[in-house]
């Protein structure tokens, strides 16, 4: 397999040369990609390989080319530095601190991803490129702290306001199940008879009239999540408050 790290570093190098010469401001994209895999949230990383930030991870990013749109530049950054096709990316924020990066002016827009993570398979490994609990992410490269820190409460406020997060759970899942994914996405301990009140007052949940099988736990029941139902009502959806 073809270097596609060192191929695109060399690019961003002779950019970052040209920025320096002609005092000019580039765009670039970084992409925040969550993952969630064994009750728990990671997010991905990648080594940097700027002489400034050595031995930091940072997020995915490039610069953009002068013919791209951005959320054409955020698929081809996602594809050459992890080989991940047909992911959601949604534009979360833009960055644009005078001093964010060593080369110059650099402002970049932010994209945000969730994913299962055992329905993504990593094609390109190189600079350490590797999933990362996000309770372990601290002192990022550039300023891919702050990126994250706000693509992150981006994505807890996202999951409130929207069912996003049953995407990633099988298509029959326990109460138990639904329970871990949101805590793990917000972070927090939830009151299991709280959580499923709300939930169950919602009115989108099947009992399909199975229960659990194979599981170390007490055998709890399965549901499915009324897409149907909830398409025709979303206009009237307030979301969930924890």
């Amino acid at each position: 397999m073809p270097n596609n790290l060192t191929a695109v570093t060399k690019s961003i190098k002779s950019v970052e040369s040209e920025i320096k010469k002609k005092k000019s401001i580039a765009l670039s994209v970084d992409c925040v990609i969550f993952g969630f895999d064994e009750n728990k949230l990671k997010v991905l990383l990648i080594r940097s390989d700027v002489d400034e930030f050595k031995g930091k991870m940072s997020l995915l990013g490039d610069l953009l080319h002068p013919d791209e749109d951005l959320d054409v530049a955020a698929n081809r950054v996602l594809k050459k530095r992890t080989g991940l096709n047909s992911v959601y990316l949604e534009q979360v924020h833009t960055f644009g601190a005078v001093k964010r990066h060593p080369a110059g002016r650099v402002i970049t827009v932010a994209y945000c991803s969730l994913i299962n993570i055992q329905h993504y398979k990593l094609e390109v490994t190189d600079n350490e490129l590797h999933w990362h609990d996000v309770e372990t992410v601290k002192e990022l490269a550039f300023d891919h702290q702050q990126i994250f820190e706000t693509c992150y409460q981006w994505l807890q406020k996202r999951v409130q306001e929207h069912p996003l997060g049953f995407s990633l759970l099988p298509k029959k899942f326990s109460l138990r199940e639904l329970q871990n994914l949101y805590a793990a996405i917000l972070g927090m301990e939830l009151d299991r008879r709280n959580f499923r009140k709300k939930f169950q007052a919602m009115g989108l949940l099947i009992d399909i009239n199975e229960m659990e099988k194979d599981v170390n736990n007490r055998p709890g029941k399965l549901y499915k999540f009324d897409y149907n139902k909830y398409n025709k009502n979303s206009k009237k959806w307030v979301g969930i408050d924890f």
